[in-house]
């Protein structure tokens, strides 16, 4: 494991995953993972707030997310950060994502 670049989420699926396929045999998964924190402000009053991450999926393990995962999944992952860009109509797009390395399914199991 590295520290240098780490993440770590619980959370649940937004979307049901989006598979890839590349020269044939390269697979990619890619869904959004939502993390809910909830506390409470100065005046008491309740507040949640959600994050949303993008999650990329590489390889093997892209075939437990096509099998096994769908929205509203709920997941632990480790990950490394990536930051990325494109261009399109002349404005430069910024996204983080998230990619893959460890995956551990929560819940109950599906039927």
């Amino acid at each position: 494991m590295s520290l240098r670049n780490s993440v770590r989420l619980t959370g649940r699926l937004g979307s049901d995953p989006e598979i890839r396929t590349f020269d044939g045999d390269k697979k990619m998964a890619t869904f959004s993972l939502a993390t809910n924190e909830v506390y409470y402000n100065g005046q008491g009053e309740k507040i949640e707030d959600t994050q949303w991450h993008n999650i990329v999926v590489w390889n093997k393990r892209v075939e437990v997310v096509e099998n096994y995962l769908k929205k509203g999944s709920e997941i632990a992952i480790e990950g490394k950060l990536i930051n990325r860009s494109y261009e399109k109509d002349g404005v430069t797009k910024y996204i983080t994502e998230i990619n893959l390395n460890d995956l551990l399914m929560l819940g109950k199991k599906e039927s």
